[in-house]
């Protein structure tokens, strides 16, 4: 299997082993569930939680005050909508609504909002913690530094997209060798766990 091409021109050799031995290394795994597209409730916060993203009690409480407006801006954006698309088709502009629907809640960031998202559009939105965010604002500071909180995590998944679209054939490969051992991934999530693997300690 051919290489994946990160920044800095840092080639990550035998990406589909590097992928399962990641998965292998979490049993938090878990299939994403497409049953709710348009609704949101503690359970996908809890959810979030099982994943890592340390959302405490009184943050549930905030982001569910926020329930109606996350499902508004849910609702216009697709259940399959995909990073992997043409830039021009991507919904920028509702993607910027839903993660603006997230601003100032105290405790909560890029990384535990997007932690939560994902699994909403698994294809669309990456998980931004805070070693995607360093990787991406490596070569340029200021990206994502500038707008509204929504502006800011929209212009690091445009940034995050990049880095997709030159490496989307080999991803789209190891998609397929994964699902054949029962992992479904989408794209956007195996390009973040090869971006660790290269970002952080052994």
């Amino acid at each position: 299997m051919s290489t994946i091409i990160l920044r800095g021109g840092v080639e990550v050799e035998n990406p589909l082993e590097l992928a399962l031995k990641f998965l292998d290394a979490y049993s938090t795994y878990e299939p994403y569930d497409t049953s709710r597209p348009a609704s949101f409730d503690e359970r996908d916060l809890r959810l979030a939680n099982r994943g890592g993203a340390r959302i405490s009690a009184a943050e549930i409480g905030a982001i569910l005050e926020r329930r109606g407006e996350i499902e508004c801006a849910l609702r216009k954006i697709h259940r399959d909508a995909s990073l992997v698309e043409v830039t021009s088709s991507i919904p920028w502009v509702p993607l910027t609504r839903l993660f603006d629907a997230f601003a100032d809640i105290r405790g909560i960031g890029l990384s535990k909002m997007t932690k939560t998202l994902h699994r909403k559009r698994p294809a669309l939105i990456p998980m931004l913690d805070s070693v995607v965010q360093a990787y991406l604002t490596r070569d340029n500071p200021e990206t994502g530094s500038s707008g509204t909180f929504g502006e800011r995590a929209t212009a690091l998944v445009r940034s995050y997209k990049r880095d997709l679209d030159r490496n989307r054939s080999v991803l789209h490969e190891i998609q397929r060798k994964l699902a054949s051992r029962e992992y479904r991934l989408t794209e956007v999530r195996i390009l973040d766990l090869l971006i660790w693997s290269r970002s952080t300690p052994a």
